[in-house]
């Protein structure tokens, strides 16, 4: 896919999984798929998979910017009709990693675009907020993930944002404020989410280099600095601990981690061969 493309659907997104029609930690991020990997979040209808609210940090000039994209392969005769929606946001999605300093990788294609787009297929399929290590890996092992691919696809939160009511609990409960959190930045988000604030206010989901896709996301987490109780979850259980230290001390390290995790997460659920269309227009089924 040319880099000429504004990708910005990662940037202006909750996290960067989510991006990729994908479950991945709750925004990212994600991190398993609902329907599978065949841009099925793209399709616009009365019940449709975007408008579940669990994706509606997806930003809208994001879906525009990959539609954009398809039409731009479509008007090249040789091209028409032979090139995927689900493809090209697998792309963008590789593009925007590696163009704000991550690995860039090769991308298995050949997907199909899906025919369906509902509610009912996000409900208990995206990874919450506030889930623990144990539901985690939970839910991703259930589509052949294991928990350093988890915890590498965590990563995503890297870049993108997610909103105050994601993680208004940790911050103005009658308890106080979460203890795995770090005092400083609890204050500082409470000042950017005071109680009662529109819970759609957007929150980078890290701190330090919002714009960079590197390993900072797991540093933040040994400063008590992860923005969901999923985030830092990983760094409070000792039994993921290992992991997050690691991937903080070697970007490297979290690199290899992160194509190899989400590569495996682009196989799954794929439609090929007669499965599926090639939407014309990624918004609608042909």
């Amino acid at each position: 896919m040319p880099n000429r493309y504004n990708y910005t659907m990662i940037y202006n997104s909750s996290p960067l999984l989510y991006l990729y029609d994908i479950i991945a930690t709750p925004s990212t991020t994600a991190i398993a798929t609902t329907l599978g990997c065949d841009a099925s979040v793209f399709l616009a209808n009365a019940n449709a998979e975007k408008d579940h609210h669990d994706d509606l940090s997806l930003a809208g000039d994001g879906f525009d910017t990959v539609i954009k994209a398809k039409a731009a392969v479509d008007s090249d005769p040789s091209c028409r009709n032979k090139v995927s929606c689900a493809d090209i946001l697998a792309l963008a999605t590789r593009d925007v990693v590696a163009l704000t300093g991550g690995p860039s990788y090769k991308v298995e294609l050949g997907r199909r675009d899906g025919r369906i787009s509902t509610k009912k297929s996000v409900q208990h399929k995206l990874p919450h907020a506030d889930f623990n290590l144990d539901q985690l890996n939970t839910m991703f092992a259930s589509h052949g993930l294991s928990q350093t691919d988890m915890i590498a696809l965590s990563g995503g939160h890297t870049l993108g944002f997610s909103h105050c009511g994601q993680f208004s609990k940790r911050i103005h409960s009658k308890a106080g404020i979460d203890r795995t959190l770090n005092r400083q930045y609890a204050l500082q988000l409470r000042q950017m989410c005071p109680v009662n604030v529109d819970p759609r206010i957007a929150i980078n989901m890290d701190p330090t280099t919002l714009h960079v896709f590197d390993n900072v996301y797991y540093k933040n987490l040994q400063q008590g600095k992860g923005l969901f109780t999923s985030d830092q979850v990983l760094f409070v259980d000792p039994r993921s601990r290992p992991t997050v230290n690691l991937f903080a001390s070697n970007n490297n390290a979290f690199n290899q981690a992160f194509v190899t995790a989400i590569t495996k997460l682009s196989r799954v659920g794929v439609l090929t061969g007669y499965q599926g269309e090639i939407r014309r227009d990624c918004s609608r089924v042909n």
